[in-house]
């Protein structure tokens, strides 16, 4: 199959060969047919499976042979509208739109928080066909009167599983509220959880389903590894392996995820102090030193690129040679998440597991989910202390036990907000803000099979005895959880955004 057969308009085709694309991946075929007939579409799809492109190509299609639309002042309307979780992702959805709508008649425009709203609101102003944006920050355009969205014929939910995740089901209803009850509507998620079947009979009238690449699915082009190690030596381990040091060739491109901020700027710290470029990229990083850092790495400037799961939405790089987990997840869906990043486009890619005592139930769940059995290969000279014991693991107010049972940090940081989320084997209460001004970074719920009640959850409110190792140390955290978009926090009980009058 070639995208010629797919019914674009010719001038997609030729942006589409500017960019040496010829063959469509799996989800754009069977997405782009279905969008293009006009229905609502709930689809499944990882990063890295070309879903962006998916949706993307259909709506630039519907816009540029449909009617031109003006709002009240004269200007462009809004006709379609994209939500994303977080600024990388956002930023990258608009370049896909510039890429492929460069010989179309369409304005675009990206928004999310961290920055001025001014320069925002002049390019609303001007008048734009698509925009795509955060929940948080499109909503203070709302409530500051800068937009207008009563137009909007399409809607796109890009990775709807980890805006819910992150905790902006709130938001979204209120987005709804401001949009056409007419309009078709795009849901786009990595998993179909009870949240999102719910989020989807809510937004979508009769959808074409559509699902490719299972979340417990791993590409058989990344070479998967563990490597056992004590705690105190995993940093010393990760620059032995960069620097070539475990028999091969030095890695010169290296996206290293950590669970949660503080541990990404100790570990970038660290890798600089021995000679290594690294960068760390978090909710807590100005948007500037972000989209720095990724451009960085994408050039190859930089070596290596510290991130937060939440913060690496977005990240889509070519040929990424090595994927490390300097700590594994506690949701292990996200171990797959992570390790997609590599082996793409049918290269092959590394992908390794630092591996410490304390993970060990992790490492388990994530096999489970997986259905098979990762290499472990202890690497000389890093052998792990026989004699060391698990120590729990502390998450803001969450502390998970290496027994699979959750309970309360005695000592949480001051201003904790750790509430509770799905409790599960090897998890427990997760929505926790943890920075100030910056994204949820780990706002996942910890745990992954069960809910309240259910036969693993583990038991909320039980202290341990045992003392966090430092490690582990609770993060900083703010009283007030913030925005995976960089906007200000905002109450639920704040201004009621209702339907437009039209």
């Amino acid at each position: 199959m070639s995208f010629d057969s797919l019914g674009l308009a010719a001038p997609l085709l030729k942006a589409i060969a500017d960019a040496g694309y010829t063959t469509p991946t799996p989800i754009q075929a069977q997405a782009i047919p279905a969008v293009l007939n006009g229905g609502d579409l709930m689809a499944g799809a990882q990063t890295g499976t070309g879903k962006t492109a998916g949706f993307t190509l259909p709506l630039l299609h519907r816009l540029a042979t449909g009617e031109k639309l003006l709002n009240k002042r004269g200007k462009i309307a809004i006709r379609a509208l994209v939500l994303t979780p977080t600024r990388e992702l956002a930023a990258q959805v608009e370049e896909s739109v510039q890429t492929y709508g460069k010989y179309l008649p369409l304005k675009s425009m990206v928004m999310f928080g961290g920055v001025g709203m001014q320069p925002q609101i002049n390019k609303l102003r001007d008048g734009v066909d698509i925009l795509v944006a955060t929940p948080g920050r499109l909503l203070d355009h709302a409530q500051q009167g800068t937009l207008d969205l009563s137009q909007v014929q399409i809607l796109v939910l890009d990775e709807a599983d980890r805006m819910l995740d992150m905790g902006f089901v709130h938001d979204i209803k209120k987005v709804l509220a401001l949009l056409p009850a007419k309009k078709q509507s795009l849901l786009f998620s990595a998993t179909f959880s009870d949240e999102i079947k719910n989020l989807a009979d809510r937004l979508l009238n009769a959808p074409a389903l559509i699902e490719v690449a299972r979340r417990n699915q791993t590409n058989d082009a990344i070479a998967q590894k563990v490597h056992p190690v004590g705690r105190e030596r995993k940093k010393e381990l990760l620059a032995h392996l960069i620097k070539g040091g475990h028999g091969g060739e030095p890695w010169h491109q290296v996206l290293i995820f950590t669970r949660m901020k503080h541990g990404a700027n100790r570990l970038t710290d660290y890798l600089n102090d021995q000679g290594i470029s690294a960068m760390a990229i978090h909710g807590n990083k100005s948007q500037g030193a972000r989209t720095k850092a990724l451009a960085d790495f994408k050039s190859g400037d930089l070596t290596c690129l510290v991130a937060t799961d939440i913060a690496a939405r977005g990240i889509d790089i070519d040929q990424l040679p090595h994927v490390v987990n300097f700590e594994l997840p506690n949701v292990p869906e996200d171990y797959v998440h992570r390790i997609g990043r590599t082996g793409r486009a049918g290269a092959q890619g590394e992908a390794v597991s630092l591996v410490c005592v304390d993970e060990n139930g992790f490492l388990r769940d994530i096999e489970k989910l997986i259905k098979r059995e990762i290499p472990k290969e202890i690497v000389p000279g890093f052998a792990p202390d026989p004699n060391e014991r698990a120590e729990p693991i502390v998450l803001g107010r969450t502390v998970l036990n290496p027994n699979g049972s959750r309970g309360r940090n005695p000592n949480p940081p001051a201003g904790a907000n750790g509430r509770g989320g799905r409790g599960g084997h090897g998890g427990g209460g997760g929505r926790g803000g943890e920075s100030r001004g910056g994204s949820r970074d780990g706002a996942r719920p910890s745990g992954h099979a069960g809910k309240p009640g259910g036969a693993h959850t583990g038991v909320g409110g039980a202290k341990t005895a045992a003392k966090p190792h430092a490690q582990h140390a609770p993060r900083s955290a703010s009283s007030q959880p913030s925005r995976g978009d960089g906007s200000a926090p905002r109450h639920n009980n704040g201004p009621r955004l209702t339907q437009p009058k039209r």
